[in-house]
């Protein structure tokens, strides 16, 4: 029953094409955090997303990172967070010396909003446009939102509560590159480009990929411009390298941004073949006893990142474990959902606020492959093996 050829969780769609970008980097030397790609890229994805400016970093946490010193996030200060992410979501929080506060998910692992309304309501005051936190007395500056496997969050309700409380809004869309809205008040936008800044990723396994980096967008130019002056040493004056306050190394170079130019240019199609197969996974998962193929959200087009299913033990006949090792040992590459961040070691003494539903999806959650140049002969042989174990009970 083992396979001989893996069939990996995702992995980058790489084309040669890249070559003659690359063959350009290395005859003009500028191999660093300068030259020509750089620009472009920034600009085609400020231009893909409806932005009108683009700040490219080393990656999505330092965007995050830089987003939160450019708001003024700081020591003393909160910042709400999901507790279903991955934790370079909320590591920044504390970089600034602020601490995070923990919500739970709703059922498309997104921050549950109705919740996050009802902590602020009930467990905070609003006075003289701060927000304090009845349990610690610190003032609750911002929210981080993540948009989880690139299924759009519920920007419309979370943009009340941002105006109501008068909060920043970071949109981690380091998984969303790609998905936007197609009904209702944000309807046209893109996930990133709502908020107070939205923050993308290229890492490896992303729909597109840089081997690395990431990008900041907004629609707000002076914070575009304080993000930029920090990523880049903080420079006051770069002739006579004058700093005066502390900043970052956090620019991507050159040849990363070569790779970029062409992998925005692809990314509609990496979409569609995305779509095309979690088509094919759900006409025969949904007729597996104990698997559910979670759905993306209504009025959104989901880039479709990741696919998740739930495990059903009694119905399936094994837990998500059971099946996480048998596909495995399949050659089939699967992960669970991270770890709750709040249960992180880091985090055990952080303010928690009713987490009742992340917790089965962290018990009962397994991702499936999902790459962009899956083939659908993979696709049919994931499903093979879902079947059969299925059956074996």
């Amino acid at each position: 029953m083992n396979r001989n050829e893996q069939i990996p969780l995702s992995v980058p769609n790489l084309s040669l094409d890249i070559l003659q970008n690359i063959r350009e980097v290395i005859e003009t030397n500028w191999v660093s955090t300068g030259g020509k790609f750089v620009i472009e890229f920034e600009k085609a994805v400020a231009e893909y997303v409806g932005v009108k400016r683009a700040v490219s970093c080393q990656s999505g946490t330092s965007g995050i990172h830089l987003v939160l010193r450019a708001l003024g996030i700081s020591g003393g200060d909160e910042v709400i967070v999901p507790t279903v992410t991955f934790i370079a979501a909320v590591n920044p929080v504390k970089y600034v010396g602020a601490e995070p506060v923990f919500m739970d998910c709703d059922d498309t692992l997104n921050m549950d909003m109705d919740k996050l309304d009802e902590f602020l309501k009930d467990e905070c005051y609003f006075t003289d446009g701060k927000v304090i936190n009845k349990k610690t007395g610190r003032n609750i500056k911002a929210v981080i939102v993540v948009h989880v496997f690139g299924n759009p969050a519920d920007m419309e309700k979370l943009m009340q509560i941002k105006e109501k409380y008068n909060l920043k809004l970071i949109e981690d869309s380091t998984e969303a590159l790609g998905s936007y809205y197609t009904k209702g008040k944000y309807a046209g936008k893109y996930c990133g480009a709502i908020g107070d800044a939205g923050v993308y990723s290229f890492n490896g396994n992303k729909i597109i990929t840089t081997g690395g980096g990431g990008m900041v967008v907004s629609h707000n130019g002076k914070l575009l411009d304080k993000i930029s002056f920090l990523s880049t040493q903080a420079k006051t004056d770069p002739l006579y390298f004058v700093h005066d306050e502390i900043g970052y190394n956090y620019r991507l170079t050159n040849i990363q941004a070569a790779f970029g130019i062409d992998q925005i240019s692809r990314i509609e199609n990496f979409i569609e073949t995305k779509i095309r197969n979690y088509n094919l996974y759900k006409e025969t998962i949904e007729n597996i006893e104990g698997l559910t193929l979670l759905p993306f959200r209504e009025n959104t087009r989901s880039n479709h990142w990741f696919y998740s299913v739930i495990v059903d033990k009694e119905k399936y006949g094994m837990d998500r474990d059971e099946l996480l090792k048998r596909l495995g040992d399949e050659n089939i590459q699967t992960r669970p959902l991270w770890g709750l961040i709040h249960k992180q070691k880091p985090y055990l003494k952080n303010q928690a606020y009713r987490i009742e539903k992340a917790d089965f999806y962290e018990k009962n959650l397994i991702n499936i492959p999902c790459s962009t140049n899956l083939s659908k002969d993979n696709v049919e042989a994931v499903i093979g093996k879902l079947e059969y174990y299925g059956k074996k009970r």
